[in-house]
């Protein structure tokens, strides 16, 4: 039956093609146009920059993995019903990377928000040789990389608008500026004995670049990987060996791995807690502060700050945590 789902799918998007990609070129801007992103990362930058003029929505929601989504019928309608559509890139949307190659073969403007960072900074994946670890936003430099991105394609659709989404863009960086260096600043109280950050899947590692972290993963960069007992077993030493007292879970992957590390530890005579819940491949609830990028990065530098023994204010970089 899944099969059969993502024959449809890729057959839908392929008769669309075939018939609409003049039409994407004769239509005029009607406001606010529709954005439609992948993730919700890549949905805040296009709300920032749009503002007004831009109506987002993001596919891929609240504590959902998009390594292993399949689009639906309605995610394909909603494709097909954008002016402008933006996603990640470097396979981090696994299934439907091939349906947003479609799309942009038929015409719609399709964008990956990873395309001006140069090949040089990307981490390699230690899974799929000749391929890159997509997890880029841990890293916030790198991330506004991906907001000039956003900057440039609005600008080039709705020219009329460029110089506002230019300054919104320009403010939007200041922000980011400003939690860059926070993140620094705060990882940097950690004592060096305790900067090792252990979760459940390897999407922290550029992250652990920006901020001097080591970073392990129980699973891969990919969760379609799955972590076995010898990578357990690796970890389980490891943390024994360097008296290590906190581990991480995550949103959008399930916390059993990370339950049977601290259950191993403690068959080893060392007692290892849940040092808090960390979003990695999508952001907190709508409607949240941490529903935001800003948010996002926040909650896991100050999570980890204050978990590893570092200090950081308990509600963040402006006060607005909800969960400390």
């Amino acid at each position: 039956m899944a099969w059969f789902r993502w024959m449809w799918v890729l057959g839908g998007v392929a008769v669309w093609l075939g018939c609409t990609a003049q039409e994407i070129e004769e239509t005029e801007i009607s406001y606010p146009y529709r954005v439609v992103t992948t993730v919700g990362m890549i949905a805040d930058l296009a709300r920032e920059v749009g503002g007004e003029q831009a109506d987002v929505r993001a596919l891929i929601g609240e504590g959902v993995d998009p390594h292993l989504y399949n689009p639906t019928r309605s995610d394909v309608a909603a494709l097909m019903g954008a002016d402008i559509i933006f996603y990640n890139g470097l396979l981090l949307e696994g299934k439907m990377t091939d349906v947003l190659i479609r799309v942009g073969r038929g015409g719609k403007p399709v964008y990956a928000v990873t395309d001006l960072i140069a090949e040089n900074y990307l981490l390699e994946s230690d899974e799929m040789e000749g391929y890159h670890d997509p997890h880029v936003w841990m890293d916030v430099s790198a991330w506004m990389k991906a907001l000039d991105v956003v900057r440039d394609a609005l600008s080039e659709f709705d020219p009329t608008h460029a110089d506002l989404y230019t300054e919104r863009a320009d403010a939007y960086r200041e922000r980011m500026e400003e939690l860059h260096d926070y993140a620094k600043a705060m990882i940097g109280t950690i004592p060096e004995r305790n900067r090792i950050l252990i979760t459940a899947h390897d999407a922290f590692n550029y992250f652990g670049r920006a901020y001097d972290l080591e970073v392990l993963g129980i699973q891969g960069i990919s969760t379609e990987s799955e972590a076995g007992l010898q990578d357990i077993n690796r970890l389980v030493d490891l943390i024994v060996e360097r008296n290590i007292g906190a581990v991480f879970v995550e949103t959008s992957v399930a916390d059993k791995n990370v339950r049977a590390l601290i259950e191993g530890a403690r068959a080893r005579g060392q007692t290892v807690r849940i040092g808090g819940t960390l979003f990695s491949d999508a952001m907190g609830p709508a409607g949240t502060y941490e529903g935001t990028y800003i948010g996002m990065i926040d909650h896991n530098v100050t999570t980890i700050t204050r978990a590893l023994g570092g200090e950081a204010p308990e509600q963040g970089l402006h006060g607005m945590l909800s969960g400390h």
